[in-house]
């Protein structure tokens, strides 16, 4: 029993000593390299995890009425000439109209085209309101708005790049004269020159006059008038003055006050009696550029425009962005501001200079010029 009891005990002590070995065995082994890429067989290498770019806020839509037809001024609307149809809302103007009833049966106050959205300041009731609906500037006249026109021309349209519905800021320059304040004429007076008589005593005027003022010099010059070498020059400022007001339309309006739609009617050539053959036939003639410009404004800055004209003051209009409302207020611009702001020094005095004498700096438009005096040699 005893050398059983031994035998059992070696082989329970065999079997767990090839347990231990079979755990620790494949740790204490260093692992295999990976295989070889064979030549001949193309290797997938796994693609990068790709980042995908934030999606664009969707645009939203709106349901309104819009043509599927051509509608002629005086057209009285049938139902299947407009439908319901989506529009970008960022893109829709305030008085469309969403439902087609509101729609059907009515008449064409103007001119609409295919697939226009049809606003209610285009339809009327019936004929006999087609002649009392004014204007097209005064359909399209914000209510808070009044409009007045101005003069522009190349200069001070931006080239002519301002169209109708933009919007623009107005920028005034004022020349400032020193005055007297009594008799509101421009300074230096005339000072009338007095004698006394010699048979009475009294002063009488000597019939001459100088401009100027009075001045203390060393002697022996004593008390002398100074007399200016030319007229007092005026002082600039620039500034802006309305910002972001509607443009109602460029040019004259036509005569019976509807621009909204109406293509411009081409100029006629005139016809020539005889013509020799083979002659090319003459230019299209260009149409004359705007000289006259309309504003929707509010009614204090409309006072404001109209006293400009009438001081005869240039206005030049700034094109606002599409997308720009903003008012921010800016500085006024004179020399001294000029100078500071972008660090110009007086130059100084010197025993030299260069030949020829520079008198005059060139302008924007060509053949003006500021100088110094009537002599430029």
């Amino acid at each position: 029993m005893r050398g059983i009891r031994l035998v059992l005990i070696l082989l329970i002590a065999v079997i767990l000593v090839a347990v231990v070995v079979l755990v620790l065995l494949p740790q204490l082994q260093p692992s295999a390299p990976p295989p070889a890429a064979d030549p001949g067989v193309a290797q997938v290498t796994p693609a990068p995890e790709v980042t995908l770019p934030p999606s664009p806020t969707p645009i939203q839509f709106i349901e309104l009425v819009v043509a599927v037809q051509e509608l002629p001024r005086g057209f009285r609307i049938p139902p299947d000439a407009v439908v319901v149809a989506p529009f970008p809302e960022a893109s829709a103007p305030v008085n469309v109209i969403t439902d087609v009833e509101d729609v059907i049966g009515r008449v064409a106050r103007t001119d609409i085209f295919r697939e226009q959205p049809i606003l209610s300041n285009m339809i009327v009731d019936d004929l006999t309101n087609l002649a009392r609906v004014g204007s097209d500037a005064a359909a399209i006249l914000p209510s808070n708005l009044v409009a007045v026109s101005l003069p522009i021309n190349r200069l001070t349209s931006v080239a002519y790049a301002v169209q109708d519905g933009d919007r623009v800021d107005l920028i005034i320059s004022l020349l400032y004269v020193d005055i007297d304040e009594e008799f509101q004429s421009l300074l230096p007076n005339q000072i009338a020159l007095l004698r006394p008589d010699p048979e009475t005593g009294q002063l009488v005027f000597t019939g001459e006059s100088i401009s100027g003022r009075p001045d203390n010099l060393p002697p022996p010059l004593g008390t002398v008038f100074l007399e200016p070498s030319e007229r007092a020059r005026p002082r600039l400022v620039t500034q802006r003055t309305i910002q972001d007001a509607f443009v109602v339309h460029v040019g004259n309006f036509p005569p019976n006050g509807r621009f909204i739609g109406v293509p411009p009617t081409p100029t006629p050539l005139p016809v020539e009696e005889e013509e020799d053959e083979g002659t090319p036939p003459p230019p299209t003639p260009t149409p004359p550029r705007p000289d006259i410009i309309t504003l929707g404004v509010t009614p204090q800055d409309a006072v404001i425009i109209s006293w400009m004209i009438e001081a005869r003051i240039p206005v030049t209009l700034a094109l606002r962005s599409a997308t720009d409302t903003s008012r921010v207020a800016t500085n006024q611009v004179t020399l001294d501001y000029v100078m500071n702001e972008y660090g110009i020094d007086v130059p100084g005095r010197r025993d030299f200079s260069i030949e020829p004498a520079i008198r005059s700096i060139r302008q924007i438009v060509v053949g003006e010029e500021i100088s110094l005096g009537e002599n430029t040699q």
